[in-house]
């Protein structure tokens, strides 16, 4: 089926809109205050979540009721938003091929929204408010309907204000059409997430007041002696200066830490030990989905090995692994063969402040011993500057070899200067460009750095002039740890491509912020002064995504799938959601086949909200 397009031009009156929308997005209307507003004997009126397991429902017809329910995870109490009662929501089969018709309720008292994440279906479907549809008012009934064109492991959840971080999350499980081509013999959804007792509308005023307000590792003076007893006084005085005059903190890795969060598992905290049975010599799939708001998990079972067979619900050549970080929004399916009667899944903050915790085991009841959290590793040289030694991201010789960085409010001038930015006066955010290379330009992703000429300004505090490209590093914390760790270099989607040719066109994004700011954007305008990304329907394009920050940013598209490529333009995987690390360069390829409205954004939920969000057009 075919939708009609609404035409779009970037007019006064629209971008008022889009201001008022993302305001109404951040706001989330009256979740901003939902604590605040229901006084103590109130939250004890609301019926409590159900946590642990979520209940299953299979389709095609689904019903979803959203509403308010209060929880305690360890101690947090809070409310919650809640679909049937449950946190997370039921988990979802469906089968590909079916149409599938989701009838959602909305029992709260603010604007509600239900995104289907990394599901292809017509733009009206896809649940954002103020872009594919308007949303769903208070005591209202929205009806979805779409027919299923994939298979594999999913999830959903809000897209409306913080509504996604209080609970309105679940798992989507799409079987194939004909036959299941993984081979299992039982088969556990492990629904990492996080929750913050507190108004998350209270903890982003607290990150825009000081932005590592939550930060548990910053730098103190017993780590100070320390690196002079490892590396000397000059060395150790020289990096504090460095990160000093930058106004940075090498150990800032989250917004968020343990300080404000509790990690789940199928929304049960560390304590409850969630539990999935397995019979000894089993093939066991876990259906991993990071459901969080703010949290990268690096998951590992000690004892046993991960073979990963799917990513973003893509099946990929099986890969033996003893761990993996995945982000908000991404989905990984591992196969294990668990031979003992117990074991711990561990899945540690990348800031290394807690973790979520589940076992494995042959009978309720049982436990296995859990892990100390891994030390800290400090951010290095090359997440903040990239460098030219592009198969070893992580490796320190590459300091002094042409990596240069610029710095906005340390009053330091990029090294490459003023004019190496790309104009974009005439596209706004984003500039389209056509390398002047002999022969088959966009064979390869460009190489030449463009940035924006709005990067010098407050919406960007750093600005990467020669980043890496390498896809084999696992990412700060995770770096020769002495176990074999999964990187975005390790994965190949079974089947190659769905789309025959190369790119027709090029485009190139900056993923930038300011942390004393505390704002995030593209090329550094957030989402209220940006202009709509256009795509051409039908062409094939290619993406560089460009990060001049030092966060790692899941950077999600709408609607249509990101074939990722290596520096060499080969085909790496396809996938819904793309981790891009400090000062990395990645690309991909995108077939603009679906017409209509969508976003694209970094699904950390504060980043998101502060401006790294954009309107896609097809048309």
């Amino acid at each position: 089926m075919r939708f009609k397009t609404p035409s779009f031009s970037a007019s006064p009156g629209q971008a008022i809109q889009r201001r008022r929308f993302l305001r109404a997005l951040a706001a989330g209307t009256a979740l901003g205050t939902l604590d605040a507003a229901l006084p103590a004997w109130a939250l004890q009126d609301l019926p409590a979540a159900r946590t642990g397991t979520p209940p299953e429902l299979r389709g095609p017809v689904f019903d979803l009721t959203l509403a308010e329910t209060r929880v305690d995870f360890d101690g947090r109490t809070g409310i919650a938003t809640t679909i049937n009662g449950s946190l997370p929501g039921p988990t979802l089969r469906m089968r590909e091929g079916e149409t599938v018709t989701i009838r959602v309720t909305n029992r709260l008292r603010e604007t509600a929204s239900i995104h289907w994440h990394g599901i292809i279906l017509p733009f009206q479907m896809d649940g954002v408010p103020g872009v594919s549809f308007a949303g769903i008012a208070p005591g209202e009934t929205f009806i979805y309907r779409y027919t299923l064109e994939q298979s594999g492991t999913y999830w959903y959840h809000s897209h409306s204000g913080m509504q996604e971080v209080t609970g309105l999350y679940g798992a989507l499980i799409v079987e194939p059409r004909d036959h299941e081509t993984i081979r299992a013999d039982r088969e556990h959804v492990v629904l990492l997430s996080d929750w913050t007792g507190t108004d998350p509308m209270r903890a982003l005023a607290k990150l825009k007041a000081q932005g590592d307000v939550f930060n548990q590792h910053r730098p103190t003076f017993v780590k100070f002696l320390r690196d002079v007893r490892a590396n000397g006084m000059d060395v150790a005085l020289q990096e504090r200066d460095m990160w000093y005059a930058m106004r940075m903190s090498p150990s800032d890795m989250a917004d968020l830490s343990s300080t404000v969060l509790s990690y789940l598992v199928n929304g049960s905290a560390p304590g409850a030990n969630w539990t999935a049975l397995f019979k000894p010599g089993e093939r066991v799939r876990l259906r991993c989905i990071n459901g969080s708001g703010n949290t990268f998990y690096d998951v590992r079972i000690p004892g046993l090995k991960l073979t990963v067979v799917q990513a973003d619900g893509q099946d990929v050549e099986p890969v033996t692994v003893d761990e993996f970080r995945f982000g908000p929004g991404q989905t990984y399916d591992v196969i294990v063969q668990p031979r003992d009667d117990a074991y711990t899944l561990f899945a540690q903050s990348m800031d290394r402040t807690g973790y979520a915790r589940a076992t494995l085991a042959v009978r309720p009841g049982l436990s296995a011993p859990v892990p100390a959290l891994d030390a800290v590793q400090w951010l290095t040289m090359a997440d903040m500057m990239g460098g030219m030694a592009q198969g070893g991201g992580h490796d320190m010789a590459a300091m002094g070899h042409g990596s240069m960085v610029g710095m906005n409010h340390a009053g330091m001038a990029s090294m490459q200067g003023m004019g190496g930015g790309h104009d974009m006066s005439a596209m706004g955010s984003m500039p389209g460009m056509a390398h002047s290379m002999a022969s088959n330009p966009l064979q390869k992703p460009g190489t030449t750095v463009r940035h924006a000429r709005t990067e010098w300004g407050p919406g960007a505090d750093m600005r990467v002039d020669m980043p890496r490209t390498n896809l084999d590093d696992p990412g700060v914390g995770l770096r020769d740890n002495g176990r074999r760790v999964l990187t975005l270099a390790d994965l190949k989607t079974v089947g190659g491509s769905l789309y025959a040719g190369g790119a027709e066109r090029e485009i190139e994004l900056h993923l930038t912020g300011n942390m004393e700011r505390y704002t995030w954007s593209f090329d550094g305008l957030d989402f209220t002064d940006s202009r709509p990304v256009h795509f051409r329907y039908g062409e094939r394009l290619r993406v560089i995504l460009h990060n001049d920050t030092m966060m790692t940013h899941p950077m999600h598209l709408h609607g249509m799938w990101q074939e990722l490529e290596n520096a060499s333009g080969e085909f790496v995987a396809r996938l819904h959601t793309i981790p891009v690390q400090p000062a990395q360069r990645v690309s991909f390829l995108v077939s603009a086949d679906a017409l209509g409205r969508w976003v694209w954004h970094c699904h950390l939920m504060f980043h998101m909200e502060m401006g790294m969000f954009r309107e896609v057009v097809v048309a």
